[in-house]
């Protein structure tokens, strides 16, 4: 995917879902990972021509796996002149040495989830934005049908009131397979997972359960994502289509 494709879609989700208003200070939260860089290069191109100007920074959660090297994204943030913050925790060692939790995935998107948005905080953002993409958020529904019994998805926006936070997800309409074209093409700095349970998740599970049933029954992917956007799910903010200009586009 070429970065011009990137930044179309990018618009099209910030356009469409009201996520950035003028003078917002948004942090890009940095796994590591190529979803989490990709959104980097995409609100870093994004910010150089959007008209409501923003500031951008980046911040990382290090959990405190051993051997979980950060300087290639130090170099990448420096390289882009974006601000960028790592917060040291111990949420790997109250896990699986004090804790030994056997099942951490949910209590550990918690605790990083906390440090990050305090850290989030005294950074002065009031925006953070996560790189859920499309096949995250069709993979979302089907966990929420299958273990919850609901037609339930992660929403564009949403606003923490507890902590004065609006989380927005500007990658949205962008597919992972273009998210992995896009790393491949530009050589993203990828900082592998160093997680013991990595791969081993429900997650997982409905990522190969989407792809069987789309390769099953093409075209389902596709009608699951509009079902999700057309779908009226509680806490989604109202959509808003923008015809924009030829002139006018990414």
């Amino acid at each position: 995917m070429q970065l011009q494709r990137l930044l179309s879609y990018t618009r099209k989700a910030v356009d469409e879902y009201d996520m950035i208003q003028e003078g917002d200070h948004i942090a890009v939260g940095i796994s590591g990972g190529k979803d989490s860089l990709t959104l980097l290069y995409a609100l870093h191109g994004l910010r150089r021509f959007y008209p409501k100007k923003f500031e951008l920074s980046a911040i990382t959660v290090d959990l405190g796996f051993e051997g979980f090297d950060l300087s290639p994204i130090q170099s990448l943030c420096s390289e882009m002149q974006v601000p960028y913050k790592i917060v040291k925790s111990e949420i790997y060692d109250i896990l699986f040495n004090i804790r030994k939790e056997s099942n951490p995935c949910s209590l550990c998107a918690k605790m990083r989830k906390g440090a990050l948005n305090q850290a989030i905080k005294e950074m002065g953002c009031n925006k953070v934005a996560y790189a859920h993409h499309k096949d995250d958020i069709i993979e979302t529904m089907l966990l929420s049908l299958i273990f919850e019994g609901r037609f339930h998805s992660f929403s564009p926006r949403t606003y923490l009131d507890r902590m004065d936070l609006t989380v927005i997800r500007p990658l949205m309409f962008v597919d992972e397979m273009d998210v992995i074209g896009f790393k491949n093409k530009y050589d993203l700095p990828v900082v592998k997972s160093k997680c013991p349970v990595d791969g081993y998740t429900k997650r997982q599970y409905a990522k190969e359960l989407l792809r069987q049933l789309n390769t099953d029954h093409p075209g389902a992917r596709e009608r699951m994502f509009h079902a999700i956007l057309s779908g009226n799910i509680s806490g989604w903010p109202e959509r808003t289509i923008h015809n924009r200009t030829k002139s006018d586009k990414s």
